[in-house]
């Protein structure tokens, strides 16, 4: 069996196992920005999401663009499991406040928002200016503050919905660009290590209200925003080669970033806060090596 077909049979397995979760979000309610794309981690989250029982989820993006394809998909798998498509701009603060809003307004509650709304870039930092960068941190970054600054506050209100006490799990997408270089251009790596830190800041700002804040830092993970990479690769049946620098020797799919945001959303976390988790098969966790040495 060559390392092609081992690492491809490894992801369909991985696939598999993921689909049989039992619920663990029962009555809570979620909302998860970039959603929209067929390919993204969004919408791979909003299912990891349905699978552990949530009473709704509130699915985002820029446009309704296979929103509604998703909620109806979404809620023919799981009954009981209300999913709506909102078309949200998550670097706006009227939009987030109204889908906050919305939410209270209508279950009383909101215990889960993923901010995973983002763009990436390949340039390099002379072909950047101040537009683009402005640009990478209002879509990457302000996204990430906005959910930090108002969904805290509204996963504090209780009395409503049976919600009894303070609490709630925001988690914020960034990359592991965003922990150190050479894993995306210097607008984009800024931008994703601005998120870390808001994340870690606001963990602290959420102090005793059992509000947890954490980001969820993705290697290299087949998504809308890499399929022409990941489509370039195998039209040159070079494939196999995708992500051999990691020394789980395979790149990754949206679904195992999604059951980790899912983790994290649920209070089997409930000791998770202010983190950065690295999901990225281990590439983080080394510095360069000459392959079969230093080892």
């Amino acid at each position: 069996m060559t390392s092609s077909s081992s690492a491809n049979d490894r992801v369909g397995q991985i696939a598999a196992h993921l689909a049989a979760i039992g619920p663990s979000l029962k009555d809570k309610i979620c909302i998860v920005t970039g959603a929209g794309s067929m390919w993204g981690i969004g919408r791979a989250t909003v299912y990891a999401l349905a699978k552990r029982g949530p009473k709704a989820i509130y699915a985002t993006d820029l446009t309704l663009e296979n929103l509604d394809e998703l909620s109806k998909d979404v809620e023919a798998q799981y009954p009981g499991v209300q999913c709506i498509g909102r078309a949200v701009n998550a670097a706006k603060s009227e939009d987030v406040i109204r889908i906050i809003d919305e939410a209270i307004e209508t279950y009383g509650r909101l215990d889960v928002f993923f901010a995973n709304a983002g763009i990436a870039t390949g340039t390099t930092l002379q072909a950047e200016d101040e537009a683009s960068f402005m640009n990478m941190m209002s879509v990457n970054a302000l996204s990430a503050f906005l959910a930090c600054r108002y969904a805290g506050p509204a996963m504090q209100i209780t009395g409503k919905g049976g919600k009894d006490r303070s609490g709630g799990s925001i988690i914020c997408t960034s990359s592991v660009a965003g922990i150190r270089s050479g894993a995306g251009s210097p607008e984009y790596s800024a931008s994703k290590a601005a998120v870390i830190n808001l994340c870690q800041t606001s963990a602290f700002q959420y102090a005793g209200t059992d509000v947890r804040v954490n980001a969820i830092c993705p290697g290299l993970i087949e998504t809308g925003m890499t399929k022409s990479t990941f489509d370039y690769a195998r039209s040159r049946g070079s494939a196999n080669k995708i992500g051999q620098l990691n020394p789980t020797r395979r790149y990754g799919v949206a679904a195992e970033i999604a059951n980790v945001v899912a983790f994290l959303a649920s209070e089997e976390a409930s000791y998770v806060n202010g983190q950065a988790i690295a999901v990225d098969g281990g590439l983080s966790a080394s510095l360069p090596i000459v392959p079969g040495k230093f080892h």
